[in-house]
């Protein structure tokens, strides 16, 4: 005779039946509702159907199968005797243990081109009722969400019961189960409004939500964080595909992951062929070309010092004369959006390489950080307003020439990948000096020109943000600088763009700036 009640009600069947049959074999009798039951039934596992036990057939094409009292009141009913005999006026059984994975919500929205109307479908409402229902009972029902669980399960039935650890335990990981459901639910449904805003009390539009919701798990312990003195890891949104996948070469670690955020998004950026080498979260080189392996060369060429040990990037797959060229240079990583069989066979016989591919995954549109007492959200930098001329203002009496134009706009598209304050001298759509993060807007100046050393004389320069004094200026020119493009808005704009003047170069003003902190 059975001495415990099991609800069975899955969408992910792995391994059911074996689960199934350990628990009759313990002396359990199983309910199960639709699929599940006949799943149960195909492999001669005996089982009641929900049908059978509320009285009332499944309807609205399967939409409402276990939302009844004979249900819920047999999950809810704590094992008191007021409870248990009001159970028994109502002929309603106790359940003691309750099987519940959800309907596949993640995985149906991460497909392409999937309705809005399939993901509705996949929207699970009396499967997050029973593990709810089942989790506030702990003390009395065990909830199991997870496949990953049924063998401790069956092996506590097995010896007698689930003791109250365990079912405490299985209580929380179905909430987090329900509320990581919820949230993917919630940040689905607020990704089909669009762009669209809402008006503020003021009238004023805003275009952040007032709460956010993040369905994070963990999809890699790195072996520390920045420091072997701190932990850290990778939490990837749930649901959604990673954006890359390792194919050569030990873990990511903490600091790979921050460097290859920096270099994959700075060649992304752009629309030629294109590679960043990036070096402590700035780019050491970067330049475009007409071919890949023409962009490295330019790239490493930028600071071959600093290049040693860095992470590679780039928006073109990768093939092998770019390969060969990188053959001496140690790299921590490379990632590419596809490899030639050729060039990847050739880079994975480099030691301790990482080799990353990346999956196409589209980036979040928010860009969130931690501090202490809350978190700062903002959207990712990729205005492309002020990425075209159509906007600039030639300030200086010297006019641009066609060369120094497009350098000035390679370069102020890279200005936006430095950390401020950030200078970038650029030759033929390629770095020759980057000055980043230094307190004064004049040291990152004269750090680009250590770096480009001879290579800045004829080179442009940008800045992310104005100059708030000439010094900056007289320092390019002193390295040889000829065109400058910043955006102005200064109130010693007029100083500035007069020593422009003096010098005889040319100076263009975008009216936006770009800090990277």
């Amino acid at each position: 005779m059975a001495w415990f009640r099991a609800l069975l009600s899955v969408s992910d069947k792995t391994d059911l039946e074996a689960f199934a049959t350990r628990l009759v074999a313990a002396g359990g009798e199983l309910i199960a509702s639709g699929g599940t039951a006949r799943r149960l039934v195909e492999a001669g596992i005996p089982v009641l159907q929900v049908e059978d036990v509320t009285g009332f057939p499944e309807i609205l094409g399967g939409r409402v199968k276990t939302l009844h009292p004979a249900i819920h009141g047999g999950i809810l009913a704590r094992r008191t005797p007021q409870h248990l005999e009001e159970l028994a006026q109502h002929q309603i059984q106790p359940l003691d243990l309750v099987v519940v994975n959800l309907y596949p919500f993640q995985k149906t929205i991460a497909q392409a081109n999937v309705s809005l109307a399939t993901a509705i479908e996949e929207i699970d409402i009396g499967g997050v009722a029973l593990l709810r229902a089942a989790a506030k009972n702990h003390e009395s029902v065990t909830v199991v969400c997870d496949p990953a669980d049924y063998d401790a399960v069956a092996q506590a039935f097995a010896a007698g019961g689930s003791g109250a650890h365990l079912r405490r335990v299985l209580a929380t990981k179905a909430f987090q189960h329900t509320a990581d459901y919820d949230t993917a639910i919630a940040a689905y449904l607020a990704d089909q409004i669009g762009d669209e805003t809402m008006p503020a009390a003021d009238g004023a539009a805003v275009a952040l939500p007032p709460e956010l919701h993040l369905d994070l798990s963990l999809a890699q312990r790195n072996r520390y964080g920045e420091n072997p003195h701190q932990q850290g890891g990778l939490y990837a949104y749930a649901g959604e595909p990673p954006a890359f996948e390792v194919l050569h070469g030990k873990e990511m670690s903490y600091n790979n992951w921050l460097d290859l955020d920096g270099a994959w998004t700075a060649a992304s950026d752009f629309a030629e062929p294109t590679v960043a080498i990036v070096k402590h979260g700035n780019p050491c080189g970067l330049a475009s070309a007409d071919t890949l392996a023409e962009a490295y060369a330019k790239a490493f060429a930028s600071d071959p010092v600093s290049a040693f040990g860095g992470i590679l990037a780039m928006n073109r797959p990768l093939d092998l004369a770019t390969v060969q060229q990188a053959a001496d240079l140690f790299l921590e990583v490379v990632a590419a959006p596809a490899y030639e069989p050729d060039a990847l066979a050739l880079l994975q016989k480099k030691k301790n390489v990482r080799i990353l591919l990346h999956s196409g995954a589209h980036t979040r549109p928010l860009s969130l950080r931690s501090i202490v007492g809350g978190v700062l959200v903002q959207e990712l930098d990729r205005s492309e307003e002020d990425m075209s001329l159509a906007t600039w203002r030639v300030v200086s009496q010297r006019q641009p020439a066609p060369a120094q134009l497009a350098d000035l706009v390679f370069a102020w598209r890279v200005a936006r990948h430095v950390k401020s304050n950030a200078i970038v001298y650029v030759r033929d759509r390629a770095t020759v000096g980057v000055g980043a993060g230094q307190m004064s807007r004049v040291d990152s100046v004269m750090v680009a020109g250590h770096k480009a050393g001879e290579r800045s004389r004829g080179a442009v320069m940008a800045s992310d943000a104005f100059f708030p004094f000439a010094d900056g200026i007289e320092a390019a020119a002193k390295h040889g600088i000829t065109a400058v493009v910043q955006p102005g808005g200064s109130v010693r704009d007029d100083e500035v763009i007069a020593a422009v003047d003096q010098l005889g170069l040319v100076m263009c003003f975008t009216g936006a700036r770009h800090f990277r902190h």
